[in-house]
Formats: structure tokens, sequence, C-alpha cells
């Protein structure tokens, strides 16, 4: 089994169109100033005491901002994304979610979105 560390290198590795576009826009600390990660995981506790792990697309510390790149995968998995979110948010983080289509077509909307939560 793979580590966690693994996994995030190897999802850096197979990063889609929009994630790319996006990542071009807000690495470097090309938003406000603001550090941004990509593929980071972040750690929860399960109410079984166990470590779970989330990997949001991209993250900002500073802000307590979870942003997502949501293709099509996600609608198979509305449920699971719900509920991840419910966590995310639990740890007093900020989620949001933008369709890649968006991402791909209106970069300057989903950018002005992610700098109202900066």
């Amino acid at each position: 089994m793979q580590s966690i560390t693994e996994l995030c290198r190897e999802l850096r590795q197979r990063e889609t169109p929009a994630e790319k576009i996006l990542w071009y826009h807000i690495r470097n600390r090309k938003l406000f100033d603001h550090k941004f990660l990509r593929q980071y995981p972040i750690s929860a506790k399960s109410t079984f005491d166990e470590d779970l792990y989330f990997i949001p697309d991209f993250y900002c510390a500073k802000a307590k901002l979870v942003i997502e790149a949501d293709g099509s995968i996600h609608q198979l998995k509305k449920e699971y994304d719900k509920n991840r979110d419910e966590v995310l948010g639990l740890l007093g983080l900020t989620i949001l979610r933008f369709e890649n289509r968006q991402i791909l077509t209106d970069i300057r909307a989903v950018l002005t979105e992610i700098s109202k939560h900066l």
C-alpha cells in the first residue's frame, strides 16, 4: 500500500487541464500573496480515533481555504463530497468547488470568487 505522500505525488503528476490552469494562476503567491499547495493531505480523526486523510486539489493554510476542481466523476460522488466537505468544515476550513468547465471557460470569475475568501 502506498503512503499518503506517494499518493499526493501521484495525484500532482496526473493533474487535469482545469487544475493545471488554476494552479498557474494561484501558485507562487500570485493571488494576494497567499501560498497555495496542491494535493496536500489534511488529517482528521474519525469517531474511532483513526486518522483520516483528505487530499484537496488546492489548499491555503493562511486563509483556511480548500479549493476543489470538480470533473464529471464528482457527479457520481455527490454524497462522498458532501460528507468530506462537512468533515473539513468542522476543521474550520472553507471549501470552494468549481466545475472544470467553469475553470476552463471563465478563470477570471473563479479567481474573483477565490479572492473573496482570502
